[in-house]
């Protein structure tokens, strides 16, 4: 996997990434810190890259399983560190998963899996951060 992120000095403290797929990601900084908010924040892209990962293997395990699952929305809620470097100390994340009939010891099970064994990034990441769960199950 790879990734070529360059500095846009047009932006002020935007980027923009290229990954190795092919795909084209902006990110900016906050005024304060010489960026336009024209974009996430790096870190923040983090924060969308790690839900987005725990919930790709979610579905993944819940539709293998032959669940009917519709829907799935993860919310994710951080604390970081106050000096630098300013790490993830604390991550929630809220899974909102419709479906219809799904169980919820296959859903805990999915959640679980996906935490202790796949997402590559909530592993990373606990390494420095908390990292909780929580979900709610909604009837399709």
């Amino acid at each position: 996997m790879e990734c070529t992120v360059n500095w846009v000095p047009a932006m002020g403290m935007g980027f923009v990434a290229e990954t190795g797929s092919g795909h084209v990601l902006t990110m900016d900084g906050a005024a304060e810190g010489g960026g336009r908010n024209l974009a996430p924040r790096p870190m923040e892209t983090v924060l969308a890259g790690t839900a987005g990962c725990t919930a790709y293997d979610v579905v993944l395990i819940l539709k293998r399983g032959r669940h009917a699952i519709s829907g799935c929305q993860v919310k994710v809620t951080s604390e970081r560190a106050d000096t630098d470097p300013k790490v993830f100390t604390k991550i929630h994340l809220h899974f909102q998963l419709t479906g219809r009939d799904l169980p919820a010891a296959a859903v805990e099970r999915a959640i679980a899996m996906s935490h202790d064994k796949y997402c590559s990034a909530t592993i990373m990441l606990a390494k420095t951060a908390e990292i909780t769960t929580s979900y709610e199950l909604v009837a399709a």
